[in-house]
Protein backbone atom coordinates (compact mmCIF):
# COMPACT_ATOMS: atom_id res chain seq x y z
CA UNK A 1 0.00 0.00 0.00
CA UNK A 2 1.39 3.70 -1.13
CA UNK A 3 2.45 5.63 1.85
CA UNK A 4 1.23 9.31 2.48
CA UNK A 5 4.42 11.01 1.41
CA UNK A 6 4.77 14.89 2.42
CA UNK A 7 7.45 17.47 0.92
CA UNK A 8 8.28 19.44 3.84
CA UNK A 9 10.03 22.47 3.09
CA UNK A 10 11.38 25.30 5.80
CA UNK A 11 12.83 29.02 5.51
CA UNK A 12 16.48 28.69 5.24
CA UNK A 13 17.05 29.92 8.98
CA UNK A 14 17.66 28.19 12.32
CA UNK A 15 14.56 29.30 14.35
CA UNK A 16 12.48 28.02 10.58
CA UNK A 17 14.03 24.76 10.65
CA UNK A 18 13.49 23.60 13.63
CA UNK A 19 10.04 23.94 14.35
CA UNK A 20 9.21 22.69 10.98
CA UNK A 21 11.72 19.75 11.52
CA UNK A 22 9.63 18.42 14.93
CA UNK A 23 6.49 18.64 12.70
CA UNK A 24 8.55 16.49 10.13
CA UNK A 25 9.31 13.90 12.97
CA UNK A 26 5.87 13.91 14.71
CA UNK A 27 4.35 12.08 10.99
CA UNK A 28 7.20 10.39 10.29
CA UNK A 29 6.32 8.64 14.10
CA UNK A 30 2.21 8.19 12.71
CA UNK A 31 3.99 6.42 9.28
CA UNK A 32 3.63 9.59 6.98
CA UNK A 33 6.86 9.03 4.42
CA UNK A 34 8.58 12.76 4.63
CA UNK A 35 11.05 14.38 2.02
CA UNK A 36 12.83 17.05 3.74
CA UNK A 37 14.53 20.42 1.57
CA UNK A 38 16.84 22.24 2.56
CA UNK A 39 19.53 24.70 1.25
CA UNK A 40 22.62 23.13 0.27
CA UNK A 41 24.37 25.30 2.66
CA UNK A 42 21.85 24.41 5.65
CA UNK A 43 21.85 20.82 4.46
CA UNK A 44 25.23 20.33 4.88
CA UNK A 45 25.43 22.21 8.37
CA UNK A 46 21.86 20.38 9.68
CA UNK A 47 23.39 16.68 8.69
CA UNK A 48 26.89 17.44 10.12
CA UNK A 49 25.19 17.97 13.66
CA UNK A 50 22.39 15.39 14.08
CA UNK A 51 22.89 12.51 16.19
CA UNK A 52 21.82 8.82 15.48
CA UNK A 53 19.21 9.46 18.29
CA UNK A 54 17.90 12.36 16.38
CA UNK A 55 15.21 10.03 14.88
CA UNK A 56 15.74 10.12 11.57
CA UNK A 57 14.50 6.90 10.28
CA UNK A 58 13.75 5.11 6.69
CA UNK A 59 10.36 7.27 6.44
CA UNK A 60 12.80 10.62 6.63
CA UNK A 61 15.15 11.66 3.59
CA UNK A 62 16.66 14.63 3.93
CA UNK A 63 17.51 16.62 0.64
CA UNK A 64 18.54 19.68 -0.75
CA UNK A 65 18.24 22.16 -3.93
CA UNK A 66 20.64 25.34 -4.49
CA UNK A 67 19.45 28.87 -3.02
CA UNK A 68 21.15 30.66 -5.75
CA UNK A 69 24.04 32.40 -4.09
CA UNK A 70 27.59 30.77 -3.97
CA UNK A 71 28.81 28.71 -1.10
CA UNK A 72 31.02 31.58 -0.01
CA UNK A 73 28.46 34.39 0.00
CA UNK A 74 26.90 36.50 3.50
CA UNK A 75 23.73 34.34 3.81
CA UNK A 76 23.41 36.95 6.77
CA UNK A 77 22.30 39.44 4.29
CA UNK A 78 18.46 39.03 4.59
CA UNK A 79 17.98 41.09 1.41
CA UNK A 80 20.28 39.53 -0.87
CA UNK A 81 19.27 36.36 0.57
CA UNK A 82 15.31 36.24 -0.20
CA UNK A 83 15.76 37.57 -3.42
CA UNK A 84 17.84 34.36 -4.41
CA UNK A 85 15.45 32.41 -3.25
CA UNK A 86 12.36 33.80 -4.81
CA UNK A 87 14.65 33.66 -7.83
CA UNK A 88 16.26 30.46 -8.09
CA UNK A 89 14.27 27.92 -5.54
CA UNK A 90 11.01 27.80 -7.39
CA UNK A 91 11.98 25.82 -10.42
CA UNK A 92 15.19 24.28 -8.70
CA UNK A 93 11.99 22.94 -6.50
CA UNK A 94 9.60 21.83 -9.27
CA UNK A 95 12.54 19.28 -10.65
CA UNK A 96 12.71 17.88 -7.51
CA UNK A 97 9.11 17.24 -6.89
CA UNK A 98 9.33 15.65 -11.03
CA UNK A 99 12.24 13.48 -9.90
CA UNK A 100 11.04 12.12 -6.71
CA UNK A 101 7.59 11.18 -8.76
CA UNK A 102 9.27 9.33 -11.10
CA UNK A 103 12.11 7.44 -9.12
CA UNK A 104 9.62 6.56 -5.77
CA UNK A 105 6.43 4.91 -5.80
CA UNK A 106 5.03 6.72 -3.03
CA UNK A 107 4.53 9.69 -5.19
CA UNK A 108 4.21 13.36 -3.21
CA UNK A 109 0.84 13.70 -1.83
CA UNK A 110 1.52 17.00 -0.01
CA UNK A 111 3.76 20.23 0.53
CA UNK A 112 4.10 21.91 3.75
CA UNK A 113 5.64 25.46 3.23
CA UNK A 114 7.08 27.75 5.76
CA UNK A 115 4.82 30.62 4.79
CA UNK A 116 7.64 32.53 3.91
CA UNK A 117 8.67 30.56 1.28
CA UNK A 118 4.99 31.34 -0.42
CA UNK A 119 6.50 30.53 -3.77
CA UNK A 120 6.30 26.42 -2.70
CA UNK A 121 3.05 26.38 -2.27
CA UNK A 122 2.32 28.14 -5.52
CA UNK A 123 4.52 25.40 -7.47
CA UNK A 124 2.42 22.77 -5.44
CA UNK A 125 -0.85 24.32 -6.72
CA UNK A 126 0.86 24.52 -10.58
CA UNK A 127 1.52 20.70 -10.17
CA UNK A 128 -1.75 19.73 -8.23
CA UNK A 129 -0.34 18.81 -5.07
CA UNK A 130 -2.17 19.24 -1.78
CA UNK A 131 -0.82 21.77 0.26
CA UNK A 132 -0.46 23.22 3.58
CA UNK A 133 0.81 26.17 5.35
CA UNK A 134 3.67 26.39 8.31
CA UNK A 135 3.88 29.27 10.54
CA UNK A 136 7.18 29.07 13.00
CA UNK A 137 6.94 32.34 14.39
CA UNK A 138 3.88 34.15 16.38
CA UNK A 139 0.55 34.28 15.29
CA UNK A 140 0.19 37.80 15.95
CA UNK A 141 3.41 38.87 13.63
CA UNK A 142 1.53 36.12 10.87
CA UNK A 143 -1.35 38.71 11.63
CA UNK A 144 0.07 41.67 10.67
CA UNK A 145 1.76 39.65 7.18
CA UNK A 146 -1.74 38.92 6.84
CA UNK A 147 -3.05 42.69 6.98
CA UNK A 148 -0.87 43.84 4.62
CA UNK A 149 -2.88 45.34 2.17
CA UNK A 150 -4.70 47.00 5.12
CA UNK A 151 -1.88 48.64 6.30
CA UNK A 152 -1.39 49.89 2.93
CA UNK A 153 -5.01 50.85 2.52
CA UNK A 154 -4.32 53.27 5.80
CA UNK A 155 -1.62 54.77 5.15
CA UNK A 156 0.73 53.11 7.63
CA UNK A 157 3.01 51.33 5.12
CA UNK A 158 3.67 52.18 1.32
CA UNK A 159 3.73 49.37 -1.42
CA UNK A 160 7.05 48.46 -0.88
CA UNK A 161 6.05 47.56 2.69
CA UNK A 162 8.23 50.73 3.89
CA UNK A 163 6.53 52.61 6.79
CA UNK A 164 5.47 56.00 5.89
CA UNK A 165 5.72 57.51 9.97
CA UNK A 166 6.35 55.71 12.87
CA UNK A 167 3.20 55.26 14.73
CA UNK A 168 1.88 52.47 16.76
CA UNK A 169 -0.77 50.03 15.12
CA UNK A 170 -2.83 47.79 17.07
CA UNK A 171 -4.77 45.29 15.02
CA UNK A 172 -7.28 44.54 17.69
CA UNK A 173 -8.43 45.75 20.91
CA UNK A 174 -6.65 42.71 22.73
CA UNK A 175 -3.49 42.21 20.81
CA UNK A 176 -0.06 44.24 21.79
CA UNK A 177 0.31 46.74 19.74
CA UNK A 178 3.93 47.20 17.33
CA UNK A 179 5.46 50.58 16.31
CA UNK A 180 4.76 50.35 12.51
CA UNK A 181 8.95 50.39 12.57
CA UNK A 182 9.10 46.95 14.16
CA UNK A 183 6.79 45.11 11.82
CA UNK A 184 8.86 42.15 11.08
CA UNK A 185 9.58 43.14 7.74
CA UNK A 186 10.46 46.91 8.52
CA UNK A 187 13.10 46.19 11.10
CA UNK A 188 15.95 46.27 8.76
CA UNK A 189 18.09 49.41 8.38
CA UNK A 190 18.15 49.65 4.56
CA UNK A 191 15.31 49.96 2.75
CA UNK A 192 16.48 47.69 0.06
CA UNK A 193 16.54 45.14 2.34
CA UNK A 194 13.20 46.22 3.96
CA UNK A 195 11.95 46.27 0.21
CA UNK A 196 13.11 42.85 -0.75
CA UNK A 197 11.74 41.12 2.72
CA UNK A 198 8.25 42.81 1.32
CA UNK A 199 8.44 40.87 -1.83
CA UNK A 200 8.58 37.91 0.62
CA UNK A 201 6.23 38.80 2.94
CA UNK A 202 3.40 39.57 -0.20
CA UNK A 203 4.31 36.36 -1.63
CA UNK A 204 3.66 34.06 1.14
CA UNK A 205 0.12 36.31 1.83
CA UNK A 206 -0.94 35.41 -1.46
CA UNK A 207 -0.19 32.01 -1.32
CA UNK A 208 -2.03 31.40 1.58
CA UNK A 209 -4.64 31.81 0.65
CA UNK A 210 -4.04 28.66 -1.72
CA UNK A 211 -3.46 26.28 1.13
CA UNK A 212 -5.96 23.59 2.21
CA UNK A 213 -4.45 24.02 6.14
CA UNK A 214 -2.74 26.34 7.66
CA UNK A 215 -1.12 25.39 11.08
CA UNK A 216 0.84 27.31 13.43
CA UNK A 217 3.48 26.46 15.91
CA UNK A 218 1.90 28.36 18.86
CA UNK A 219 -1.54 28.10 21.25
CA UNK A 220 -4.61 29.86 21.42
CA UNK A 221 -4.02 30.10 25.26
CA UNK A 222 -1.01 32.78 23.90
CA UNK A 223 -2.37 34.11 21.03
CA UNK A 224 -6.51 34.21 21.45
CA UNK A 225 -6.66 37.38 20.20
CA UNK A 226 -4.79 36.73 16.99
CA UNK A 227 -6.63 33.52 16.32
CA UNK A 228 -9.70 35.03 16.52
CA UNK A 229 -8.24 38.22 13.95
CA UNK A 230 -7.98 35.15 11.73
CA UNK A 231 -10.36 31.53 12.21
CA UNK A 232 -8.91 29.63 9.65
CA UNK A 233 -5.20 29.58 11.40
CA UNK A 234 -4.99 26.61 13.37
CA UNK A 235 -2.73 26.61 16.63
CA UNK A 236 -0.74 22.70 16.73
CA UNK A 237 2.46 24.00 18.84
CA UNK A 238 4.16 24.52 20.52
CA UNK A 239 6.25 22.11 18.50
CA UNK A 240 8.70 20.98 20.88
CA UNK A 241 10.76 18.02 20.73
CA UNK A 242 10.70 17.99 24.60
CA UNK A 243 7.10 16.83 24.33
CA UNK A 244 7.88 14.04 23.25
CA UNK A 245 11.09 12.82 25.52
CA UNK A 246 13.40 13.65 22.36
CA UNK A 247 16.49 15.46 21.13
CA UNK A 248 16.01 18.64 19.52
CA UNK A 249 16.89 18.26 15.63
CA UNK A 250 18.18 20.95 12.91
CA UNK A 251 20.69 22.72 14.79
CA UNK A 252 23.45 24.29 12.46
CA UNK A 253 25.70 24.41 15.39
CA UNK A 254 27.04 21.45 17.65
CA UNK A 255 25.23 21.59 20.86
CA UNK A 256 27.94 21.54 23.99
CA UNK A 257 26.36 19.01 25.85
CA UNK A 258 28.55 19.70 28.96
CA UNK A 259 27.14 22.60 30.22
CA UNK A 260 24.09 20.47 31.28
CA UNK A 261 27.43 18.66 33.87
CA UNK A 262 27.71 21.99 34.96
CA UNK A 263 24.17 22.87 35.65
CA UNK A 264 23.89 19.71 37.96
CA UNK A 265 26.36 21.44 40.06
CA UNK A 266 24.25 24.87 40.48
CA UNK A 267 22.14 25.48 43.38
CA UNK A 268 18.23 25.22 42.52
CA UNK A 269 16.76 28.02 40.36
CA UNK A 270 20.32 30.42 41.12
CA UNK A 271 21.43 29.92 37.21
CA UNK A 272 20.50 33.09 34.79
CA UNK A 273 20.51 31.40 31.08
CA UNK A 274 21.71 33.93 28.22
CA UNK A 275 20.67 33.04 24.80
CA UNK A 276 19.91 35.44 21.69
CA UNK A 277 19.93 32.64 19.17
CA UNK A 278 21.40 32.70 15.80
CA UNK A 279 21.40 35.91 13.99
CA UNK A 280 21.73 38.62 17.04
CA UNK A 281 24.93 40.62 16.53
CA UNK A 282 26.29 43.06 19.15
CA UNK A 283 29.24 45.58 19.14
CA UNK A 284 31.88 44.86 21.35
CA UNK A 285 31.03 47.86 23.51
CA UNK A 286 27.48 45.62 24.12
CA UNK A 287 28.87 42.75 24.59
CA UNK A 288 31.60 44.39 27.35
CA UNK A 289 28.91 46.05 29.24
CA UNK A 290 26.51 42.64 29.02
CA UNK A 291 29.86 40.47 30.09
CA UNK A 292 30.36 43.01 33.01
CA UNK A 293 26.26 43.13 34.01
CA UNK A 294 26.66 39.44 34.16
CA UNK A 295 29.56 39.71 36.47
CA UNK A 296 27.99 42.57 38.64
CA UNK A 297 24.55 40.12 39.56
CA UNK A 298 27.14 38.09 40.95
CA UNK A 299 25.26 34.85 40.53
CA UNK A 300 25.86 31.82 38.55
CA UNK A 301 25.06 32.31 34.48
CA UNK A 302 25.59 29.93 31.46
CA UNK A 303 26.32 32.09 28.50
CA UNK A 304 25.67 31.48 25.14
CA UNK A 305 28.31 33.17 22.86
CA UNK A 306 28.00 32.00 19.27
CA UNK A 307 30.33 32.04 16.16
CA UNK A 308 30.02 35.22 14.87
CA UNK A 309 27.82 37.23 17.58
CA UNK A 310 29.97 39.98 17.83
CA UNK A 311 31.32 41.97 14.73
CA UNK A 312 35.00 41.25 15.81
CA UNK A 313 36.22 37.35 14.40
CA UNK A 314 36.64 36.35 18.09
CA UNK A 315 35.07 38.27 21.14
CA UNK A 316 37.49 40.41 23.21
CA UNK A 317 36.26 39.59 27.38
CA UNK A 318 37.18 42.65 29.54
CA UNK A 319 40.81 42.12 31.23
CA UNK A 320 40.92 39.68 33.57
CA UNK A 321 37.34 38.50 33.41
CA UNK A 322 37.74 34.77 33.13
CA UNK A 323 39.37 34.84 36.08
CA UNK A 324 37.11 36.77 38.05
CA UNK A 325 34.14 35.36 37.16
CA UNK A 326 35.82 31.91 37.57
CA UNK A 327 33.48 28.72 37.36
CA UNK A 328 30.44 30.88 38.47
CA UNK A 329 30.34 31.30 34.63
CA UNK A 330 30.01 29.18 31.52
CA UNK A 331 30.29 30.45 28.22
CA UNK A 332 29.71 27.90 25.80
CA UNK A 333 29.46 27.98 21.70
CA UNK A 334 25.54 26.43 21.67
CA UNK A 335 23.38 24.98 24.15
CA UNK A 336 21.22 22.48 24.15
CA UNK A 337 18.70 24.52 24.89
CA UNK A 338 14.92 22.74 25.60
CA UNK A 339 17.54 21.00 28.02
CA UNK A 340 18.94 23.54 29.70
CA UNK A 341 15.76 25.62 30.28
CA UNK A 342 13.88 22.28 31.81
CA UNK A 343 16.81 22.29 34.59
CA UNK A 344 16.35 23.00 37.92
CA UNK A 345 19.06 25.13 38.49
CA UNK A 346 17.87 28.02 35.59
CA UNK A 347 16.16 30.89 37.52
CA UNK A 348 15.44 32.80 34.29
CA UNK A 349 15.83 33.66 30.71
CA UNK A 350 17.66 36.69 28.83
CA UNK A 351 16.46 35.94 25.92
CA UNK A 352 16.77 37.64 21.76
CA UNK A 353 12.83 36.53 22.08
CA UNK A 354 12.85 34.72 18.61
CA UNK A 355 9.79 32.72 19.03
CA UNK A 356 11.77 29.31 19.59
CA UNK A 357 13.33 30.38 22.39
CA UNK A 358 9.88 32.32 23.91
CA UNK A 359 7.53 28.86 23.81
CA UNK A 360 10.42 27.48 25.25
CA UNK A 361 11.12 29.09 28.33
CA UNK A 362 7.17 29.97 28.67
CA UNK A 363 6.74 25.80 28.53
CA UNK A 364 9.22 25.60 31.47
CA UNK A 365 7.73 28.30 33.40
CA UNK A 366 10.42 30.54 33.56
CA UNK A 367 10.61 34.59 33.61
CA UNK A 368 12.02 36.45 31.38
CA UNK A 369 14.65 39.26 30.88
CA UNK A 370 13.66 40.73 27.00
CA UNK A 371 16.29 42.01 24.89
CA UNK A 372 14.71 41.71 21.17
CA UNK A 373 16.65 42.02 18.15
CA UNK A 374 15.08 42.09 14.87
CA UNK A 375 11.93 41.30 12.91
CA UNK A 376 9.40 39.35 15.11
CA UNK A 377 11.36 39.54 18.07
CA UNK A 378 9.94 42.80 19.21
CA UNK A 379 6.21 41.57 19.38
CA UNK A 380 7.09 38.83 21.40
CA UNK A 381 9.10 40.80 23.68
CA UNK A 382 5.60 42.72 23.85
CA UNK A 383 4.09 39.71 24.85
CA UNK A 384 5.81 38.79 27.55
CA UNK A 385 6.46 41.75 29.29
CA UNK A 386 2.85 43.56 28.72
CA UNK A 387 0.58 41.11 27.76
CA UNK A 388 1.62 38.05 29.72
CA UNK A 389 3.55 40.24 32.55
CA UNK A 390 6.51 37.77 33.01
CA UNK A 391 9.37 39.40 32.23
CA UNK A 392 11.35 42.62 31.63
CA UNK A 393 12.57 44.62 29.18
CA UNK A 394 15.68 46.30 29.47
CA UNK A 395 16.31 50.45 28.49
CA UNK A 396 19.38 51.71 26.59
CA UNK A 397 21.76 55.21 28.23
CA UNK A 398 22.07 57.75 25.55
CA UNK A 399 24.49 56.17 23.62
CA UNK A 400 21.84 53.41 22.65
CA UNK A 401 23.88 50.58 25.21
CA UNK A 402 22.41 48.80 27.36
CA UNK A 403 24.30 49.27 30.11
CA UNK A 404 25.99 47.14 33.49
CA UNK A 405 24.48 49.29 36.07
CA UNK A 406 20.68 48.31 33.62
CA UNK A 407 21.58 44.76 33.40
CA UNK A 408 22.24 43.99 37.37
CA UNK A 409 19.39 46.30 38.13
CA UNK A 410 16.91 44.14 35.61
CA UNK A 411 18.00 40.72 37.13
CA UNK A 412 17.61 41.88 40.96
CA UNK A 413 14.06 43.00 40.08
CA UNK A 414 13.02 40.18 38.15
CA UNK A 415 14.15 37.43 40.75
CA UNK A 416 13.09 39.24 43.44
CA UNK A 417 9.71 39.47 42.70
CA UNK A 418 7.63 36.24 42.90
CA UNK A 419 4.98 37.36 41.01
CA UNK A 420 7.34 36.99 37.66
CA UNK A 421 7.80 33.59 37.88
CA UNK A 422 4.34 32.73 39.41
CA UNK A 423 2.73 33.95 36.35
CA UNK A 424 4.79 32.11 34.22
CA UNK A 425 4.02 28.77 36.40
CA UNK A 426 0.24 29.50 35.46
CA UNK A 427 1.17 29.73 31.84
CA UNK A 428 3.28 26.95 31.57
CA UNK A 429 0.29 24.76 32.82
CA UNK A 430 -2.21 26.21 30.43
CA UNK A 431 -0.13 26.32 27.51
CA UNK A 432 1.41 22.30 28.11
CA UNK A 433 -1.96 20.97 28.79
CA UNK A 434 -2.85 22.46 24.96
CA UNK A 435 -0.63 19.76 23.47
CA UNK A 436 -1.79 16.89 25.61
CA UNK A 437 -4.55 14.54 24.98
CA UNK A 438 -7.58 16.77 24.51
CA UNK A 439 -5.89 20.06 24.10
CA UNK A 440 -6.93 22.37 21.37
CA UNK A 441 -3.36 22.08 19.79
CA UNK A 442 -3.64 17.95 20.34
CA UNK A 443 -6.68 17.99 18.11
CA UNK A 444 -5.56 19.81 15.53
CA UNK A 445 -2.81 17.82 14.68
CA UNK A 446 -4.34 14.62 15.29
CA UNK A 447 -6.92 15.82 12.13
CA UNK A 448 -4.28 17.46 10.26
CA UNK A 449 -2.07 13.99 10.11
CA UNK A 450 -5.53 12.33 9.83
CA UNK A 451 -5.82 14.78 6.57
CA UNK A 452 -2.86 14.05 4.86
CA UNK A 453 -3.16 10.23 5.66
CA UNK A 454 -6.35 10.45 2.91
CA UNK A 455 -6.47 9.81 -0.58
CA UNK A 456 -8.98 12.78 -0.86
CA UNK A 457 -9.65 15.88 1.01
CA UNK A 458 -13.07 16.14 2.36
CA UNK A 459 -15.41 18.55 3.63
CA UNK A 460 -15.12 17.74 7.61
CA UNK A 461 -14.53 20.69 9.68
CA UNK A 462 -10.71 20.86 10.66
CA UNK A 463 -10.48 22.91 13.18
CA UNK A 464 -10.70 21.23 16.93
Amino acid sequence: MAKSHVLVIPYPAQGHVIPIMELAQLLVEQGVKVTFVNTEFNHKLVTSNWLESDGFGDLMQMVSIPDGLEPWEDRSDIGKLTLSLLQTMPQKLEELIKTINKEDSDKVSCVIADDCMGWAIKVAKKMGIRRAGFWPASVATLASVLSIYKLIDDGIINSNGVPISNQMIQLSETMPPIKSENLAWAVFKDVATVEATFLMVKDGEEASKMTDWFICNSTSELEAAAFSLYPQLLPIGPLLASNRLANQAGHFWQEDLTCLTWLDQQPACSVIYIAFGSFTILDQTQFEELALGLELCNRPFLWVVRPGMTKETTPAYPDGYMDRVGSRGRIVNWAPQQKVLAHPSVACFMSHCGWNSTIEGVTNGLPFLCWPYFADQFHNGSYICDIWKTGLGFNTDNAGIINRGEIQSKVTQLLSDECFRAKALDIKEKVTKSVRKGGCSHKNLTNFIEWIQEEKTDAKDRSA
